[in-house]
C-alpha cells in the first residue's frame, strides 16, 4: 500500500504535470496475483485492485492502520470488472459475476478473493473507508443496481449511473459506490461540473471504447482547473474542493466512490459553465 497526502488548492496551483500525476493518479490498479492499494489522507479512503489468479488473495493490513485486522474499524465495498470469481467473508463463500459488487461491514475478520478461471481472472476494485458502526454485509448484483439514465446525445453525455452502495437503499456508515457507463457516441461525464465540499471522491476509468481511447480527467477548483490524461484502469483522487469530470476520445465507463460527512447523493454544488477556468 502506498500513501498519498492531502493538499490545499494553493499547493496544486504550482504543480507541473509530473507532480500532479504523482499526487493524484494511481497508475497501476490491477496486477495479476497481487493486491495494489493506495491510502489517501483525503477522508482516509483506501482504494485499489485485488487480482487473484491461481491462488486466493486477502487484504492484510493491521500495523499500517494501528488495528488488529483490516476491517476492525472500517467498512469496504468492491465491484468486479474482470471475469467470474468468488469472495469468502468469514467463511461464507459466494460467487461473483462480472460487474457484481458487495458491501462488507465493519468487524469482518477475513475477506478472501478468488478467480474462477486463471485465463480470465476476476478484477476486484475495492474501496474502504473508516466506519463507526457495523452494518450487514450485502451482495450487490449488477442486475439489482439502481439505474439512473442521465444526459443526452446533444451534449454528448448520455449515460447510465448504476448505484450500488447508496444510503437511500441500504445502510452504510459513509461509503458510497457506483458504476457509470457512457453510451457510444458520448464522451463527457459529470458535466456541468460540480463540487461537494462535504465528501471526496475517486474515479476509476475502465472499459474504453477502443484501444486508442484516452480520457482527460479534470480536477482542481472551478476557477483554476487541472487535467490528467489516463490510460484504461487508472484512478484519480478528487479532494472535496475539487471538480471531477472528464472527456474521452470515445465512450468509456468509470467506477466512482465517495465518502465524507454527507451521504445524500445529490448533495452537490453546481458550477456555472461560465465560471470554469
Amino acid at each position: 500500500m502506498i500513501t498519498r497526502y492531502a493538499h490545499s488548492p494553493e499547493d496544486i496551483d504550482h504543480y507541473n504535470t509530473d507532480q500532479l500525476r504523482r499526487e493524484f493518479l494511481m497508475e497501476k490498479i490491477f496486477n495479476p496475483g497481487d493486491v495494489l492499494l493506495t491510502y489517501t489522507y483525503n477522508d482516509r479512503m483506501i482504494f485499489g485492485g485485488v487480482t487473484p489468479v491461481s491462488q486466493p488473495l486477502e487484504i492484510k493490513l493491521d500495523q499500517q492502520l494501528g488495528v488488529d485486522y483490516f476491517l476492525q474499524r472500517r467498512e469496504m465495498g468492491f465491484i468486479n470488472i474482470g471475469g467470474k470469481g468468488s469472495v469468502t467473508i468469514d467463511g461464507n463463500k459466494e460467487a461473483i459475476e462480472p460487474h457484481d459488487g458487495y458491501y462488507i461491514g465493519m468487524g469482518v475478520n477475513h475477506v478472501i478473493f478468488e478467480s474462477a478461471d486463471e485465463a480470465n481472472p476476476a478484477k476486484f476494485y475495492v474501496v474502504s473507508t473508516p466506519a463507526h458502526k457495523t452494518y450487514p454485509n450485502k451482495k450487490l448484483a449488477f442486475k439489482d443496481a439502481i439505474a439512473m439514465p442521465m444526459g443526452d446525445q446533444e451534449h454528448m453525455n448520455k449515460r447510465t449511473i448504476y448505484k450500488y452502495i447508496d444510503a437511500s437503499s441500504m445502510d452504510t456508515c459513509q461509503l458510497q459506490m457506483g458504476y457509470t457507463v457512457l453510451e457510444p457516441g458520448n464522451s463527457w461525464n459529470t458535466m456541468p461540473a460540480h463540487t461537494h465540499a462535504r465528501r471526496m471522491e475517486t474515479y476509476l476509468y475502465i472499459e474504453f471504447g477502443s484501444e486508442d481511447t484516452r480520457v482527460s480527467h479534470f480536477l482542481g477548483t472551478p476557477n483554476n482547473t487541472k487535467h490528467i490524461w489516463l490510460e484504461p484502469e487508472q484512478a484519480v483522487v478528487n479532494p472535496s474542493y475539487s471538480i471531477h469530470c472528464g472527456v474521452g476520445t470515445t465512450n468509456y465507463s468509470f467506477i466512482w466512490a465517495m465518502c465524507g460527512e454527507n451521504q445524500t447523493y445529490d448533495d452537490m454544488d453546481a458550477i456555472d459553465m461560465h465560471e470554469l477556468r
